[in-house]
């Protein structure tokens, strides 16, 4: 992860100025837009038992166009400056495409979850948030982390716990980071909400006639041959998901080894497999791949890289033979193998909208948060009651009763959960829509990758223009 930091903020500087001379934003206003505003790399001390331990974390922000600034904190030992700088600033651009109306930040803190107890890391991330605290890092309004690589919602229920005890008279207080238990200020759906975002993708993608035409794939879901990098939260769900709507999963790789069935692999057995040996290799009735990588490599409709950055790149490109590439981790394909790629034929669902479920969904759970009421407490039970008002109209039109299984079904208000998917949904489609109408429209947007860039750079440049920064 570390020798991809580097090439991956490069590769990210490198849209955004191709989208920014699409644009014909001047050079000056664009190197504006793409640079991070503030890095902050502390170290600090965390004893355990008689041990101390010199820990390293990193918080950026990357644009302060809007406020406050969101992006996730991910743990790792291999977390560097410059993948965190090459995160923040896709944040930025990630909730631009989505409508989404923060400004872009990440965090990362040498840790690895592997091996580190949940004492020591309560320890870390509880100091990482008081060194975020002096230095006005963290708030409401001013940056709400997530989770992300490594992280959970411990780890965002720890952050609040000691934001909130270093600000007792802050009303708004738990909206200092999402991604919470919901008994913690938490919202329900969060954690299935960037798979559940990538599954939307797809399959909008999967249902355009045109595009699929392009590939020689039948339109829909059903019977697509699915492989899956990474089955943590993000690939777990996705998987389900898609699996739910027919497709097969024939593969499943993780950093131990991967797991091949060209008939298909359920998705549920092989996470509890995991969970009880510690590894997918050696799954029943599939057969084990390593290393893992290989499995990128294997014949299949839909390739979904859902670990970390760099995994398709210069080295193995060429054998790539996947027609669908759907990103669901950050920066998953590098720029030569994009490009090269897409020259082929290939469709690439770029992390920029794919996977921005979770920050959509995060953007719900700080709403609740900062009005300080549920999501459905004030409208389920008249929504309920309006219902089975107009059922009770048809009836006695009709002189039919509709059974109760089904009334229930009709009549039942929205829980949160049914408007927090809801609302992902619509930002799901209208993302994709909106970059699909780009690429169609401006002629230079060579790829789904450039056309999101071009809408999420215009939209930030219009901001600027607002906040009469830019002329």
């Amino acid at each position: 992860m570390s020798a991809n930091g580097k090439k991956f903020l490069d590769d990210t500087y490198y849209y955004i100025t191709r989208a920014a001379h699409l644009l014909k934003i001047p050079e000056g206003l664009s190197e504006q837009i793409k640079g991070c505003n503030s890095v902050y790399v502390t170290r600090f001390p965390v004893r355990i038992g008689g041990a101390v331990q010199v820990v390293e974390g990193i918080r950026v922000h990357h644009s302060h166009h809007k406020l406050p600034t969101k992006g996730g904190i991910r743990f790792s030992p291999a977390v560097n400056v410059d993948e965190v700088k090459a995160l923040a600033t896709l944040m930025t651009f990630k909730c631009a495409v989505v409508d989404v109306p923060f400004g872009g930040a990440k965090g990362g803190v040498k840790i690895d979850t592997r091996t580190a107890s949940m004492a020591f890391q309560e320890k870390a991330t509880r100091r990482y948030t008081y060194e975020l605290i002096k230095r006005n890092m963290i708030g409401p309004g001013v940056d709400v982390p997530a989770p992300d690589y490594g992280t959970g919602g411990k780890h965002m229920a720890w952050i609040a716990d000691t934001y909130m005890s270093y600000n007792p008279t802050e009303l708004n207080a738990l909206a200092c980071v999402t991604g919470k238990p919901v008994g913690q200020g938490g919202i329900r759906g969060r954690t299935e909400a960037t798979g559940l975002g990538v599954f939307f993708g797809i399959r909008e993608l999967v249902n355009n006639k045109r595009w699929m035409k392009k590939v020689g794939l039948p339109t829909g879901m059903e019977g697509k041959r699915i492989i899956v990098q990474g089955l943590g939260n993000v690939g777990y769900h996705t998987a389900k998901f898609c699996q739910d709507a027919g497709a097969v999963i024939i593969g499943i790789a993780e950093y131990k080894g991967g797991i091949y069935n060209e008939k298909g692999i359920d998705v549920d057995a092989a996470y509890k497999h995991r969970k009880e040996t510690g590894t997918i290799l050696d799954f029943p009735g599939a057969k084990n791949i390593l290393p893992s990588e290989k499995l990128l490599e294997f014949e299949c409709d839909i390739l979904i890289p859902a670990a970390l950055e760099g995994q398709i790149h210069s080295d193995n490109m060429k054998k790539i033979k996947a027609p669908i590439i759907a990103e669901a981790a950050n920066g998953p394909v590098t720029r030569e193998a994009d490009e090269y790629l897409t020259r082929q034929g290939a469709i690439i669902l770029p992390d920029l909208f794919l996977n921005a479920g979770g920050v959509t969904v995060s953007y719900f759970e700080w709403l609740k948060n900062i009005s300080h009421i549920r999501f459905g407490r004030i409208e389920k039970k008249n929504e309920e009651y309006r219902t089975s008002r107009h059922l009770q109209v048809v009836e006695s039109l009709t002189g039919k009763k509709v059974p109760p299984t089904i009334l229930q079904q009709i009549v039942e208000g929205p829980s949160e959960r049914d408007l927090v998917r809801s609302g992902l949904e619509e930002t799901m489609i209208t993302a994709f829509n909106e970059t699909i109408e780009t690429l169609q429209r401006i002629r230079r947007c060579d790829s789904l990758r450039i056309a999101a860039f071009y809408n999420a750079v215009q939209k930030v440049y219009v901001s600027y223009q607002m906040l009469g920064i830019f002329p």
